[in-house]
């Protein structure tokens, strides 16, 4: 750490080196280590921006989860890495903090790679119960010796994901030491929604009641009047007693799995106590924890949505630094979510879909002025496409705005409910191509190849938000079935982005620049740097001809058939994977009409990439402007 002694300043939390320090300290010692943790993060996060709100709420849970536990041997699967900041610092790497989600540092989400602390990987939501029950079934078949335990860690937003309840209903129907900790903050990145949330809201049960069950459980059982084989008959008797007495039905319980709760989340000396008395049992447990976003810092409190990655800010004042804007272009998402509002006003069959992220993807604007034609189904990718579909097949014309590294997780609705029945579906991909410092599991790399196969689906990115707005505008025509529209995170490049919208001929891209050197063909915003490279080699007299593609299926034959009659290279650019993507699609159409034309792909190589920021990323992967122009120079 910089600017203090960290010994003087975290005289607890700098002993503790690995959760091996942690159990060392008696239990009332641990309400001071909480406390560090929180000043910890306050003062890393202010200056070294990251995922704020939801840690400060999962402190006390953290550090109860290694005290009782024996981590690594037991295992603790995170879903999704916003709420494992404190995870990472009490294992290891809390003298490296300061590099979280930089290049070359610690990841912003836990990665077995990374750390043998880290069980499973955690970008995407609701993948944690099936997870570790695939371990806890995995030990049990493996002959551990010694018992294992494997404890699931997901939020109220999370546990609303159809895996999660995939994985819920496996679980009840094994025997596996599986038990699942519901972090409840009444509170995803934007305001949950759904039945699930509301249930969860006002789920309720008695803690005498818990704890006589559990005595008289291992009463009988220690008389042998009962076993593990019948144990389930027993519970769904006490299930539908306690149904009936209270006049409320559990939703865990009646799938037979044994819940506790809900407790204090920030009492950590109670959680402590509950975690010891329920870790030995035989079987799916779910420990339901009430935990409140932002908890220990009053800004983020109050405003937990802001806070959830705030960026940074003054940690006395609590005061956000905030980039100026004046006279900056829009961000992509902003100019999507303006837009969206202008066509709806004019087409009433226009609706709006999001899974989980209304404000991250701006359709918070069509919240605010046509509420009643705006949804947000939470963190159900799958639901948000088939929705999407059902309505488009009844004559609407629904923009599904999804983050292209989560519609992976639609990909089959996408083919079998979309694009098979060639329903309009417009579907708007945020955050497409490297993403920066969230990393591996947020980078939207792959999606121009998975949507590029799909039989009918329209795939398409534009230059700039003028082009954004007119693939908008041409999409909502209705003209053409599935249509795919593909922009990066962060801002455009033009300050008057609000153009007269027109149709766009599908298929049809635009020649910027004529040469005789080599073309560039190029396709989304990555276009602009490369017009920047092809100028200054127009100074330095390097005539190069540059092309944007605009649409990749159909891709514009014209234009290629124009490149391949006058070059004999051709340098396809792309924010995304080079398999399969443009560079592929320009290969194949050369190679099926026998023309003798040398492909040269720049785009993101067969790997998994890092976090970093743009920059940085780009020229790992050979796609900055330097390497660009290397690439043109090297060829002509």
């Amino acid at each position: 750490m910089s600017n203090f002694n960290i010994e003087s300043e975290y005289p607890l939390l700098s002993k503790i080196d690995s959760p091996d320090d942690l159990r060392k300290l008696p239990v009332e010692s641990l309400p001071g280590v909480c406390a560090e943790l929180r000043k910890f993060l306050i003062d890393t996060l202010s200056r070294n921006p990251g995922h704020f709100a939801s840690n400060m709420g999962t402190v006390e849970l953290t550090v109860a989860l290694h005290y009782v536990f024996d981590t690594p041997y037991d295992r603790i699967v995170w879903d999704v890495g916003h709420q494992a900041y404190c995870h990472k610092i009490l294992t290891g790497r809390r003298d490296r903090f300061e590099t979280n989600r930089k290049f070359g540092g610690i990841s912003g989400f836990p990665n077995p790679a990374e750390s043998k602390y880290d069980s499973f990987i955690a970008g995407h939501a609701s993948n944690s119960i099936s997870a570790a029950l695939g371990m806890a079934v995995a030990s049990k078949l493996n002959h551990d010796v010694k018992r294992r335990n494997v404890v699931a860690v997901i939020g109220d937003a999370s546990i609303s994901g159809g895996l999660a309840f995939e994985g819920i209903n496996n679980a009840s129907l094994s025997n596996s030491n599986l038990l699942i900790i519901l972090n409840d903050n009444d509170m995803a990145i934007d305001q949950n929604v759904g039945a699930l949330n509301e249930y969860m809201t006002h789920l309720n049960t008695s803690k005498a009641y818990n704890a006589l069950r559990y005595k008289v459980y291992k009463f009988l059982k220690k008389l042998h009047l009962i076993d593990e084989k019948h144990k389930n008959l027993i519970l769904r008797f006490n299930n539908s007693v306690k149904a009936l007495l209270s006049s409320q039905q559990n939703v865990f319980e009646g799938l037979d799995i044994r819940y506790f709760g809900p407790f204090d989340g920030h009492d950590v000396e109670r959680i402590v106590r509950v975690l010891k008395d329920i870790k030995d049992m035989e079987g799916p447990r779910l420990l339901h924890l009430r935990t409140r976003k932002g908890k220990g810092y009053k800004p983020a409190e109050e405003n937990p949505t802001v806070w959830h990655a705030p960026g940074k800010f003054n940690k006395e004042t609590g005061e956000r630094i905030v980039e100026d804007t004046t006279g900056k272009p829009l961000k992509y998402q902003d100019v999507f979510g303006k837009t969206i509002v202008e066509l709806a006003r004019r087409n009433e069959k226009i609706v709006g879909v999001t899974a989980a992220m209304s404000t991250g993807c701006s359709m918070n604007f069509l919240f605010d002025e046509i509420p009643e034609r705006a949804f947000d189904v939470g963190i159900a990718e799958e639901h948000a496409v088939t929705f999407s579909a059902g309505m488009a097949k009844d004559g609407l014309m629904p923009f599904c705005c999804i983050y292209s590294t989560f519609l992976q997780r639609a990909y089959d609705e996408i083919i079998h409910d979309v694009a098979i029945q060639k329903l309009p579906v417009i579907f708007c991909i945020d955050r497409a191509g490297l993403v920066g410092d969230d990393g591996v599991t947020h980078h939207g790399i792959f999606d121009l190849a998975y949507l590029g196969s799909i039989p009918g689906i329209i795939v398409s990115s534009p230059m700039n938000e003028h082009y954004l707005r007119n693939l908008m505008y041409t999409a909502q025509l209705g003209k053409y079935g599935p249509f795919a529209i593909r922009y990066p995170r962060g801002r455009g490049v033009l300050k008057d982005w609000h153009n007269e919208m027109s149709e766009l001929p599908l298929g049809r891209g635009r020649k910027l620049k004529d040469g005789d050197k080599v073309a560039v063909l190029t396709l989304g915003p990555i276009g602009n740097d490369v017009a920047d490279v092809i100028k200054s080699l127009g100074d330095e007299g390097c005539h190069v001809a540059h092309y944007d593609m605009i649409f990749m299926r159909p891709v514009d034959e014209s234009i290629l058939e124009e490149v391949g009659r006058r070059f004999s290279h051709v340098i396809t650019v792309e924010d995304g994977t080079v398999d399969g993507g443009l560079g592929s699609v320009v290969t194949e159409w050369f190679n099926n009409h026998d023309m003798n034309v040398r492909v040269h792909r720049i785009g993101v190589p067969s790997c998994f990439v890092a976090q970093g920021t743009i920059n940085e990323l780009r020229q790992v992967c050979g796609m900055d402007n330097e390497s660009i122009k290397h690439k043109i120079l090297e060829i002509i």
